[in-house]
């Protein structure tokens, strides 16, 4: 059992304001926060000490200790992570080659197929449990913005266990364990795994770019069902009805049009959005899919070019990184545009779409990647340019 030396003890040591209510934080000098430290699992995935484990565990790092099944400890370093998937990569050096699990495919998993949970609940060191493949291509939250396709199992999983791996009977990885559904916050019966191709997707990403690179199909739209079917005067009621294309991207290249009904992408049937979101998030920039569509009852198929995604949600504001034409238009090269603010409290300030963010905390920003990572208790103000070309500054305290 391989998987089970595999599988080690994280401990993250934190000491971060963005833990104390806000009214506790004027107490403390940078140097006297409290110390806070916890525990999670991760899965070491290759010889020389690389491990995958969910971002939510080593958020806040001060330190973070790994200990192993044979009880060695070691530190380790972030080398990097994201909160979109919650996936997170650390680095350990060891004297030996280390025991690893291989990647298996979790596209090609199966509801109602056996598997094994390996973690630390409760700092009960690997601990295994065994259920099954409850469900696939499942999204907690419709409403959070992010696009989650967990495969769902009845394995224990409890506090300790977020980060662990998810094998098959073969002792291939096929997810992360990262979240369960509990009104106690302990296990109820179902626990939830980044599928373990979206995990590899990210863990390369990471080690090769610093970033994920997410593949863009450019369609916006819905998943059907028999209410959103009514709507759209459709007798079909799975698939992922077109209502909009992103001009100049992959699927208005490839002549997709509003009113098309995506059925499958490489093979993969898309009954809801989940399906797709979780498909191409495995995908990268440049890379062509195989999309099956329906249109006026017919099928037909199109080889699609995803392009890198050119937007993020930004605290209910949806912002871009500035074209070259916006950046002549403004006189600026700094700056990510607002193409959707559904943020109340600053549109009540006066901010609206059209405006561009200069700065957050005072710190210029440019690209996507610079507005990763703030939690809402990290933000203090926000510079923007409105499209007069004036400069306001929005003091926020959260």
């Amino acid at each position: 059992m391989v998987y089970v030396n595999a599988v080690v003890h994280v401990k993250n040591t934190s000491s971060s304001t963005s833990n104390l209510p806000s009214f506790y934080r004027y107490f403390y000098d940078e140097d006297e926060l409290p110390e806070r430290i916890g525990t999670g699992s991760g899965v070491i995935v290759s010889p020389d000490g690389y491990i995958i484990t969910n971002n939510h565990v080593i958020e806040n790092n001060n330190e973070i200790e790994i200990t192993t099944n044979d009880n060695k400890t070691y530190k380790a370093k972030v080398i990097g992570s994201d909160a979109d998937t919650d996936i997170a990569v650390l680095k350990i050096n060891a004297a030996k080659k280390l025991p690893y699990v291989y990647f298996g495919d979790s596209d090609a998993t199966r509801v109602g197929e056996w598997v094994l949970a390996v973690g630390n609940p409760f700092n009960l060191n690997s601990t295994v449990t065994a259920g099954i493949i409850s469900a696939k291509s499942r999204d907690l939250n419709k409403q959070d913005g992010i696009n989650e396709s967990y495969i769902q199992t009845d394995a224990a999983v409890n506090r300790g266990n977020s980060g662990g791996a998810l094998v098959n009977t073969q002792g291939e990885l096929i997810g992360i364990n990262t979240a369960i559904t509990s009104i106690s916050g302990g296990f109820v019966g179902y626990s939830f795994a980044v599928p373990s191709n979206v995990a590899k997707k990210v863990f390369e990403d990471l080690i090769e770019y610093g970033d994920v690179q997410r593949g863009l199909l450019g369609v916006m739209g819905q998943a059907l069902n028999s209410e959103i079917a009514s709507r759209f005067d459709t007798e079909d009621t799975e698939g992922f009805y077109i209502t909009d294309l992103e001009a100049g991207l992959g699927a208005d290249l490839a002549g997709l049009r509003p009113k098309d009904i995506i059925k499958s992408v490489d093979g993969i049937t898309i009954n809801k959005f989940a399906d797709l979101s979780g498909y191409l998030a495995t995908k990268r920039p440049g890379e062509k899919v195989s999309v099956i569509y329906k249109r006026d009852g017919a099928e037909k198929q199109v080889n699609v070019r995803l392009e890198k995604i050119n937007r993020a949600v930004f605290f209910y504001m949806e912002v871009r990184e500035l074209t070259p034409e916006q950046k002549k238009e403004y006189g600026i090269e700094e700056g990510l545009y607002i193409s959707n603010m559904n943020n109340r409290r600053l549109y009540q300030n006066g901010i609206d779409n059209g405006y561009i963010i200069l700065e957050v905390n005072g710190q210029k920003v440019t690209q996507l990647s610079d507005i990763k990572g703030y939690q809402m208790g990290d933000l203090e103000s926000i510079l923007f340019l409105n499209p007069e070309g004036e400069k306001e500054k929005v003091i926020l305290q959260y």
